[in-house]
């Protein structure tokens, strides 16, 4: 075995459990431990880089001055089917471990002395054991979205422990009633310690005894042993809410019983781990009506994306973004090498290079033949896809729902990364050449035309926009029904509903037409308006959502209406706003309705229109718009449920004097503004975004990025009148043909946006001059997708592209 220098001076030490270990994939690029020549992962920050024509963990030691890494390599053992089946019991599915399916070898190597074959001895081999041993980057941060949804109950709150006693170490080595070591857990109530669940999730062997003692005693809460780490973290279990539950006083409550934490090691797998496991390998069906399996495709752009756990709907916006130019030329540089960069798991950019090049490269692309069946199996082969844990963390880190484990809704997932990316760009354009802003090819001005019914005056509003959501009619269709031998016609419950089927051109006529609104006319004091909105541009891409939701008991409920889209082009040219016309007069700014003054507020009268029918009160409503910027429904929703306790939820909107100027002067907090402004924005932009979200930081940049044109408040110099030289804001124009195509859409199948599955069918050219054809995404699975008509009809995302863009 070889020696190396650096073995006794380096300052390496096995990973903590909050050390994030990148042992799977390239934090550069796709390539990973399956490949002939493995993975580098650093034995000093644990970054991962490939070893193969890339050399990115050559690149990374050299950039950081770290020598030493540990070469991993692993490959699929292979079964025969001559081998006899494990026998089962009670329908309890044995789970197979990593070292069931892999044979996998290390060597250390020093990139510094060019030294491979280095003895793992002492502190090295520590380390090397560690992070072998270590949860994966991807794993450990899976494991914290699981364990975000785990809450305390009553029953972990106010739990009541007998007398203390101090529990010999050898009485925690096995069940108190039978032999078993391992899948223990501790009643927290008195101490016993028993075996978990008779084959539970098929991982762990158990003989119910913890089970048989809560029947016996009703004492609630119990800790699984070989869980608990030196940080309190553990997995508890309560048998009353037959639930997995968080206890805040867990180290009290061991405590009590004499275990003492300080150099406790997690020596199983958690209950997350577990539930991990069980969704990396669920599988989804690739037939046909007539059950014929799907032609797989491959090749560039045409790579499969896995399925994290409930993160299909990741996958499929990001085949559908990536199936575009703009993001393909933005972030597909094969030739730009990746600027040096500390930690390139956490930097967006990078992340988006990565995931460009690993979709559309066509290097990952191939059949897995190395499969874990035999030789003679038929059976179609598939994509291994690519794991895109690390986008998945960065795009959801600090968000509520996208950095759970949840499944979310497809939609709202690609405003949010839009969003991040055009935040990105600004940062980007200082690193990178020929940096533009894929978002702009989103981006359209809507026109908005107030009228007054009585006076006939009008006010024109443009608002820059990156989507439009329209409302599906939703109109039932007769049920069947069921004569009875008695006579007496029962309508069959088994039946499903069905709907009148509507077009999308009839959802965009109710999109864009006219419709009357309560407001006030100060200059001819008549209560009504119509309102209209129409493009005053068009987008190169334009993103469409089909809500085709309905209020049922309460919870909003996905219907399956089916909506008719044409293959051919749509005409977009009815749906063009004129502008203000030659015999129309426009409202003063002072007499507009909704722009009296600047204390009041027009709310955006479709969502205000959604609010109101899930049954909150109209002022509510108002007030959950004006907080949220006044464009999306699901963000006033999710307010209005955090505010319900607010003691003046339904005094009406006021937004001048009083209580609300004092909010006003606080929401223009001066470190506030300094922080916006180191992002870009000028003092009275920052001040004003401030204002309209009331000080949240966070919102006031996603307001300030949704209102690039904002004017900014100036404070007091906002009374005084504007400069007489000051040109004119210059016309938006646009004249080109506004014909579109559909080029990608995303389906949803399911009642829930929260549950059900996620698949996207994109328009492609095909190789070998076999022209265009739809191709499915279905995770990790791309095939040729066939007739996709039956799936556009209940598709939840459209993208459609402009002709001669």
């Amino acid at each position: 075995m070889a020696s190396c220098p650096h073995v006794a001076t380096a300052n390496i030490a096995p990973p903590k459990p909050t050390d994030s270990v990148y042992r799977e994939d390239c934090t550069l690029c796709f390539d990973n431990i399956d490949q002939p020549d493995g993975l580098d992962v650093c034995l000093h920050c644990f970054n991962g880089g490939c070893a193969g024509e890339r050399v990115h963990g050559r690149q990374h030691a050299q950039q950081a001055q770290h020598p030493l890494a540990v070469n991993i390599k692993r490959t699929r053992k292979r079964k025969h089917r001559e081998e006899p089946p494990q026998k089962l019991t009670k329908l309890a599915i044995a789970a197979e471990t990593e070292e069931d399916r892999y044979e996998t070898t290390t060597e250390v190597k020093c990139f510094e002395c060019g030294v491979e074959g280095i003895e793992k001895q002492g502190k090295l081999g520590e380390v090397v054991e560690g992070v072998l041993k270590a949860n994966t980057f991807a794993k450990q941060e899976e494991v914290k979205a699981w364990e975000l949804e785990m809450t305390p109950c009553e029953h972990t709150l106010c739990l009541e422990q007998e007398a203390a006693r101090q529990i010999p170490s050898g009485d925690l080595g096995h069940c108190k009633n039978c032999d078993l070591k391992e899948n223990l857990w501790l009643c927290l109530t008195c101490g016993n310690l028993g075996c978990g669940r008779k084959q539970y999730m098929g991982t762990a062997p158990g003989n119910n005894h913890q089970v048989e003692h809560n029947e016996a005693t009703k004492h609630p809460v119990a800790v699984k042993l070989g869980s608990i780490s030196a940080e309190g973290n553990a997995d508890i279990y309560c048998y009353a809410c037959n639930e997995e539950r968080t206890d805040p006083e867990l180290v009290a409550h061991l405590a009590h019983w004499g275990i003492d934490l300080s150099g406790r090691q997690k020596t199983e797998k958690s209950m997350a781990e577990l539930n991990i496991e069980q969704n990396l390998h669920y599988d989804f069906s690739m037939t046909n009506a007539d059950g014929k399996e799907l032609e797989p495709m491959f090749g560039p752009s045409l790579t499969g994306l896995k399925n994290l756990g409930n993160s299909c709907y990741l996958a499929s916006v990001t085949q559908a973004l990536f199936s575009t130019p703009e993001f393909a030329k933005r972030y597909y540089r094969p030739d730009e090498p990746i600027p040096a960069t500390g930690k390139p798991a956490e930097d967006l950019e990078i992340q988006l290079r990565k995931m460009a090049d690993g979709l559309m490269s066509g290097r990952y692309s191939h059949p897995d033949t190395d499969a874990f069946a035999s030789e003679e199996t038929s059976e179609q082969h598939y994509q291994r896809g690519l794991a895109p844990a690390m986008l998945k963390h960065l795009i959801g880190r600090g968000h509520s729902e996208f950095s759970t484990m949840r499944q979310q809704d497809a939609f709202e997932f690609l405003l949010h990364l839009l969003k991040l990316v055009s935040r990105s760009q600004q940062f980007a354009r200082g690193l990178y050449k020929d940096v533009s802003d894929p978002v702009d090819a989103f981006r359209f001005v809507m026109e908005q035309k107030l009228q007054c019914q009585g006076c006939k005056k009008v006010r024109y509003r443009q608002d820059e926009m990156e989507n439009i959501s329209v409302a599906v009619p939703i109109k039932r269709l007769p049920q069947k029904d069921t004569q009875m031998a008695d006579g007496v016609k029962e309508t069959d419950e088994k039946d499903k509903e069905e709907f009148e089927p509507v077009t999308l051109q009839q959802c965009l006529d109710d999109f864009t037409a006219a419709e009357t609104v309560e407001l006030t006319c100060s200059a001819c004091n008549n209560k009504g308006f119509t309102k209209q909105s129409l493009f005053k541009t068009f987008p190169t891409i334009l993103a469409v959502n089909a809500r085709r939701f309905e209020i049922v008991n309460w919870v909003p409920t996905k219907q399956d209406v089916p909506v008719i889209v044409d293959d051919s082009p749509i005409d977009f040219e009815p749906y063009r706003g004129k502008g203000k016309q030659p015999d129309e007069e426009e409202l003063p700014d002072d007499e507009a309705a909704g722009a009296a003054g600047p204390n009041t507020f027009v709310p955006n009268e479709v969502a205000l229109e959604m609010l109101t029918s899930m049954g909150f009160p109209r002022p509510r409503c108002e007030k959950a718009l004006h907080a949220t910027g006044n464009q999306d429904p699901e963000a006033a929703t999710t307010w209005l449920f955090e505010h319900m306790d607010d003691p003046d939820i339904d005094a009406p909107l006021d937004l001048g004097g009083g209580s609300s100027a004092g909010a006003g002067a606080s929401a223009a907090d001066p470190e506030k503004i300094e922080n916006l402004g180191a992002m870009g924005f000028s003092a009275p932009q920052a001040r004003q975004a401030l204002k309209e979200t009331g000080g949240d930081m966070e919102r006031a940049v996603d307001w300030l990025f949704s209102h690039p044109d904002a004017t900014g408040d100036f404070g007091d110099e906002a009374a005084e009148p504007a400069p007489a030289e000051e040109a004119p804001k210059a016309e938006v124009e646009d004249s080109r043909p506004a014909r579109f195509s559909l080029s990608s859409i995303v389906c949803h199948k399911g009642s829930s946006i929260h549950a059900g599955h996620y698949v996207a069918f994109v328009k492609k050219e095909l190789p070998d001059g076999q022209g265009s054809d739809w191709v499915l995404f279905n995770d990790e699975k791309v095939a040729r997708g066939g007739d996709v008509g039956e799936m556009k009809k209940f598709a939840y995302v459209y993208l459609f592209r402009r002709e001669g863009s």
